[in-house]
């Protein structure tokens, strides 16, 4: 049995601006539907480096589930199920806008998660977390 690729960052603060967009109806009905959780409000931020911004490069590349909006105000966004780890594991997503909105370096990626990640783990800015992504991401 292959082993899930994991990858790991460091947490980052965001712009604080996610929360409006993870709590759109059409946001949090698609998240239910195609990752089984609505998403707490707003995203957990890690900057990555080294090999894993060639993970989020193949990531940006394949085809994956999206989100997309019920009109043409939003942009979608694609998303991969992951599981976020420190102490324990939890459900979650990585969510990349298209490239015209996102307001992040390239080597931020945001997660969104059915509970605040940080607290739920106990974390804060600087600390390391490893994230999981599904073995057939990469075949």
């Amino acid at each position: 049995m292959k082993e899930n690729i994991k990858i790991k960052g460091k947490i980052v603060s965001g712009s604080k601006k996610a929360s409006y967009f993870t709590q759109l109806d059409w946001v949090r009905n698609q998240c239910i539907t195609k990752l089984g959780f609505s998403p707490y409000p707003g995203t957990f931020n890690l900057e990555i480096e080294g090999d894993n911004l060639k993970i989020l490069d193949k990531f940006k590349k394949t085809t994956t589930m999206e989100l997309t909006p019920d009109n043409k105000d939003f942009c979608s966004a694609k998303i991969l199920p992951v599981e976020v780890s420190s102490i324990k594991s939890i459900k979650a997503a990585i969510i990349i806008p298209e490239e015209e909105v996102n307001i992040h370096k390239k080597n931020i990626i945001e997660i969104i998660a059915p509970v605040s990640l940080r607290k739920n783990l106990n974390l804060e800015d600087g600390d390391i977390v490893e994230v999981f992504l599904p073995c057939s991401f990469t075949e």
